[in-house]
């Protein structure tokens, strides 16, 4: 059984905020579900959302500057663009100073002359280095089962920093600061696969870009945006600079079963032999027959495919991709050293995990590692990891106190479990 921990984000004093899809979608899970995901646009006003503050808890401009400044960024964590293209870093980086002995800061004094110059600052993975996203990716991610990212973009007044594109994935944006006019047209090519950027349609939507618009559109602060993957947009800042976020679902599609399945089927003889010896690979009345027996022995294989043997390759694939809520290494270090039957433990937020017992072994998969344990000890995982019990004195099926302090410091020490 797979089991994920009840979503969760960062506590606020005196707000109580609600659930990260909510904040994103102005209808029920299910409605969206059902009519959007992965089909259609949605536009939610700020006023059918629940945001007490639109989305300036997340990251405000002053948040922008801090990261900008003071908190020695470097490549590839900031994009500059302008005019519908990616500047080279070298215009925005440099050497750190004393005892820095980096390249490639990001210089504050070089970022001013290009904003103020009309380029775009896209701050990107903000998911892994801006505690607030942090919380509300790793809780949106739970609420779709899909892997996230986070940009923000920063435009000055009247500049639009890309050409009309599209993405190979979903979308949300979440307009923070500003206002920002969109332009939305159909696919030129549904549901497109990363290996299907938009560069190589250009002249189709080009072409796409210059008939009506499905959604025309003017975002205003609070206001969030869903995007299809392959749906073509363009975006301008209005009379005073933007700050939006765009939150990147990577799904994994249908296409990603085939590689899966692709991967497995080397395990068949038949798929593995060589072609025949002088054969001309460019003659198709010669690649007929090699083809004919190997559709044939890629069919045989597929109706006998291990539905377990793909699982387990998609569960590897997505569980990477998606990190738990970080951990305090001094403090997690500090709580090993003190651990006592009294204190207590929890499950670390976020955390993806499988457990299962066969013979006398217990198998625990995580995102990055996978643990064997005993198979006594498979009772008092579970019962640490689904919740049912924190006190590490009261974990069952153990004989001592002595066997429950080494488990809970073990699963401490894998950093699956965090102080209580």
């Amino acid at each position: 059984m797979t089991q994920l921990d009840p979503p969760g984000g960062m506590v606020r004093p005196a707000v109580a905020y609600p659930s990260a899809l909510a904040r994103c979608v102005s209808v029920e899970p299910e409605k969206f579900a059902a009519a959007h995901w992965g089909q259609t646009p949605l536009l939610s006003r700020a006023a059918e959302l629940p945001n007490p503050a639109g989305f300036t808890d997340l990251l405000s401009p002053d948040d922008a500057d801090e990261l900008l400044s003071r908190r020695g960024l470097r490549t590839p964590f900031l994009r500059v663009a302008k005019d519908g293209q990616v500047l080279p870093a070298a215009r925005y980086t440099g050497g750190g100073g004393a005892g820095a002995e980096i390249g490639d800061q990001v210089l504050d004094e070089k970022i001013l002359q290009l904003y103020a110059g009309g380029a775009t600052l896209v701050l990107q993975g903000l998911h892994r280095n801006w505690p607030p996203l942090v919380d509300f990716t790793r809780e949106l991610s739970l609420a779709v089962g899909q892997p996230l990212q986070v940009n923000a973009y920063l435009t000055p007044p009247g500049s639009q920093g890309f050409a009309t594109h599209y993405d190979t994935h979903d979308v949300f944006v979440l307009q923070v600061d500003g206002r920002k006019h969109w332009r939305i047209h159909p696919p030129v090519l549904p549901d497109p696969l990363e290996r299907q950027p938009w560069g190589g349609r250009a002249d189709e939507v080009t072409a796409t870009a210059l008939g009506p618009a499905a959604l025309d559109v003017v975002l205003e602060p609070g206001d969030a945006l869903y995007l299809p993957r392959g749906w073509l947009h363009s975006a301008q800042a209005q009379e005073s600079s933007s700050l939006h976020l765009t939150v990147g679902i990577r799904a994994l599609t249908r296409y990603a079963l085939v590689e899966e399945l692709l991967a497995l089927a080397t395990e068949d003889r038949r798929l593995r032999a060589t072609l025949p010896f002088g054969i001309d690979l460019a003659d198709p009345e010669a690649i007929e027959p090699e083809l004919t027996e190997t559709v044939e022995a890629l069919r045989d294989w597929l109706s006998h495919a291990d539905p377990a043997a793909v699982a387990g390759r998609l569960r590897q694939r997505a569980w990477s991709a998606s990190r738990p809520a970080p951990i305090r290494p001094l403090a997690q270090a500090a709580a090993l050293a003190t651990l006592t039957v009294d204190s207590h433990v929890t499950v670390r937020p976020g955390l993806r995990w499988q457990l299962t017992a066969t013979g006398d072994q217990a198998t625990l998969r995580l995102f990055d590692r996978t643990i064997t344990l005993p198979a006594y000890c498979e009772p008092a995982v579970r019962a640490l990891l689904t919740g049912e019990i924190t006190r590490v004195g009261d974990l069952p099926a153990l004989d001592t106190d002595a066997d429950r302090l080494t488990l809970a410091r073990r699963l401490l020490q894998e950093a699956a479990l965090i102080p209580g």
